[in-house]
């Protein structure tokens, strides 16, 4: 299976975060996945790419023309698809993924999976879309979303197929019933 991983550039200030970016890039490559990222040597992304690697996983890199000029390439990814833009970036990685997961990241993490998000919300992408809330982090999305329902502005059926997790396990749930249905919904 193809996972789309979106996750920071920058590694932040809690060690814990290198720690489970190391950990699920591991557990993608001994489980046999494939890892369809953005590309750079940088942060959190980096981390998670060289430990799909390090695995024996196969690593996809999406990355414009403008982030490889300024260095950001991880030169070791077994494929490179050069974009022109964010937009084109963004479209290709959700081309290429059987599965989605946002990993702690900044505002472009955010805008990615909110796409994806979308897109299951949907029916236009049949793939579990997952947001890995490693402490909480994206408790404040998850609180925002059940807003939505409470106002009549979204409904329990619309978020079908989008998952908040907080470990490894969960994920492998997740993805394996996914993979023997053929959907999550």
């Amino acid at each position: 299976m193809k996972i789309t991983v979106y996750l920071g550039a920058n590694k932040g200030n809690d060690r814990r975060l290198e720690e489970e970016a190391r950990r699920l890039g591991s557990w993608i490559g001994r489980n046999g996945h494939d890892l369809v990222y953005g590309g750079s040597l940088n942060g959190l992304m980096g981390v998670l790419a060289k430990a799909v690697k390090e695995s024996g996983g196969k690593v996809t890199g999406v990355e414009p023309q403008f982030f490889i000029d300024a260095g950001f390439l991880y030169e070791e990814i077994d494929e490179l698809i050069i974009t022109d833009d964010m937009s084109q970036r963004k479209n290709k990685m959700i081309e290429l993924g059987d599965a989605f997961i946002a990993f702690p990241g900044g505002t472009g993490t955010l805008e990615e999976i909110s796409e994806v998000m979308a897109k299951v919300s949907l029916r236009h992408l049949h793939a579990p879309c997952i947001l890995y809330d490693l402490n909480g982090y994206y408790e404040g999305l998850r609180m925002q979303l059940q807003k939505m329902i409470e106002l009549g502005l979204s409904s329990e059926e619309r978020l079908n197929g989008i998952f908040f997790v907080r470990d490894l396990e969960e994920i492998g749930e997740i993805l394996t019933r996914h993979s023997k249905q053929g959907q999550i919904y």
